[in-house]
């Protein structure tokens, strides 16, 4: 219950704080449908502004129970099953992998999102200013794969923190 206060009182704060943003109304800066490995539609992403910094919305189904490595990679494009065309993480800085790694992190490094027993993950993420800033996700920049991954991401170990397969991904475009 205090999880879905605290996600209306995020979507609420984005929803006031934004100056392109009209009363009552969200628009998303970039979305994103998610699909799998098979090319199915599992979700969608939503990015957007908020005094806090930019905001990621998350809505997946149909993915398998646990914890999974999410990350911003450079290429815009999905081509399954793989997702290779992702291409690597974002590296704007030319760092080392890892939220908890003293030589990192990516721009493309998120928290580990959790996807429940019946394979649902609805999570809002509040990401650094540096994935905000233009060259990475803001206005005029390029579209961006977003990718989500099979295993968890240890947050030290590059290029990946060994999070294994890509299993969906979508591109977060204007």
């Amino acid at each position: 219950m205090i999880r879905i206060i605290l996600v209306f009182a995020v979507v609420l704060a984005a929803a006031c704080g934004g100056s392109s943003q009209q009363a009552g109304s969200v628009t998303p800066a970039r979305t994103a449908q998610m699909v799998d490995s098979s090319g199915k539609n599992v979700g969608t992403a939503s990015l957007l502004e908020s005094r806090a910094g930019p905001l990621l919305v998350l809505k997946l189904g149909g993915v398998s129970p646990g914890t999974h490595g999410l990350h911003v990679h450079t290429n815009g494009t999905c081509t399954g099953p793989t997702f290779e065309s992702a291409g690597p993480h974002l590296n704007l800085a030319a760092r080392k992998h890892g939220l908890r790694n003293s030589a990192g992190a990516h721009t493309g490094d998120l928290p580990n999102v959790r996807a429940r027993a019946d394979g649902s993950v609805d999570t809002t993420l509040t990401l650094g200013s540096g994935l905000g800033g233009p060259a990475a996700l803001g206005s005029g920049a390029p579209p961006r794969a977003l990718v989500l991954h099979a295993k968890a991401d240890d947050m030290m170990t590059d290029p990946s923190g060994n999070s294994g397969d890509r299993i969906v991904c979508g591109v977060l475009g204007p």
